[in-house]
């Protein structure tokens, strides 16, 4: 199947990056390489691009479609160790950084992955291929584990009932199939609420990835130790597709942007913090009405951006 993923707001990121022909940059999460190859369109022979991905499928995939542009480099690893990868390379610090939260049409799309809940598949959802699954954590978490996960990272109401009836279910047949969770969730929702909101199932599968690829700690990480990896005026552009990820994003953003902590009565100054970063963008960029009528997946996305002082 073939690796594909609609590059969302595409020319904002570009834009948000104001790419210079001599700078270096990295787009921390490669996928398909449409973000990656539009930077690299952009770059001279002395710019620089490093495209990572934990995904093996996404960094076989990128590999292939930037092999014509020798300014950019591929590389197997997530995102969170952007420090290390650049201290590897020897990059005392980048022009840009580009984020692009979102799963690709590919993991999505493509049933072994087990990303959907529109199609029967095993219960996978590993971006990296390694590691838990989320079949291994419906059926050995208990379930106050449980409905933290989907309380936490899915924001769903019936967290508990679901948790509940998930470590029953699995004591007569252990979970492997999406069908298996899907058909669980929508016997544990009330009728009503089940006609809300989308899909029954969205908020838990949501919650399972997050889980199973510790997303929230991995974008946690990247926000405290990436930012230090950005030049004077290098920008941070963050696409995000869930309330969670925005609210951090949006948060350490905002931090980066103190100045002064002071009391407010305080006649003057006395801590003599200034701020490290200005917004690009006071409110989160969105698709545009085009955007939308062509991949109707952008629509939950919203762009920050950050610039270094």
């Amino acid at each position: 199947m073939e690796f594909k993923h609609y590059s969302v707001m595409l020319e904002e990121c570009m834009a948000g990056l104001h790419i210079r022909p001599d700078g270096v940059y990295i787009d921390g999460t490669a996928g398909g390489a449409g973000h990656s190859s539009a930077i690299a369109e952009r770059l001279g022979p002395e710019g620089r691009l490093l495209s990572l991905d934990r995904d093996p499928d996404a960094v076989a995939a990128a590999t292939e479609r930037l092999r014509h542009y020798p300014q950019a480099e591929v590389i197997h690893t997530d995102f969170a160790r952007i420090p290390e990868v650049l201290e590897q390379k020897g990059i005392e610090a980048v022009s840009g950084i580009l984020l692009d939260l979102g799963v690709s049409s590919y993991q999505l799309d493509n049933p072994e992955r087990g990303f959907a809940y529109s199609v029967e598949a095993p219960l996978d959802m590993r971006m990296s291929r390694e590691g838990e699954t989320a079949a291994d954590l419906l059926n050995t978490y208990d379930a106050d584990s449980l409905a933290k996960i989907f309380r936490e990272f899915g924001e769903e109401k019936f967290a508990f009932p679901i948790a509940r009836s998930i470590v029953e279910q699995r004591e007569k047949e252990p979970f492997t199939t999406t069908s298996q969770l899907v058909d669980l969730i929508y016997r544990t929702i009330p009728a009503g609420a089940r006609r809300e909101g989308g899909h029954p199932a969205k908020r838990v599968f949501q919650a399972l990835r997050i889980a199973v690829n510790s997303e929230l700690w991995e974008l946690s990480e990247v926000l405290d130790r990436a930012f230090d990896c950005l030049e004077p005026g290098g920008r941070f552009v963050i696409l995000t597709f869930h309330s969670l990820e925005d609210r951090m994003v949006k948060q350490k953003f905002a931090d980066y942007c103190k100045g002064c902590t002071c009391p407010p009565d305080f006649p003057v100054c006395v801590c003599g913090k200034k701020p490290r970063a200005k917004l690009i963008c006071r409110k989160p960029i969105t698709a545009t009405e085009k955007e939308l009528m062509e991949n109707s997946r952008s629509k939950s996305a919203k762009l920050r951006i950050l610039e270094k002082l």
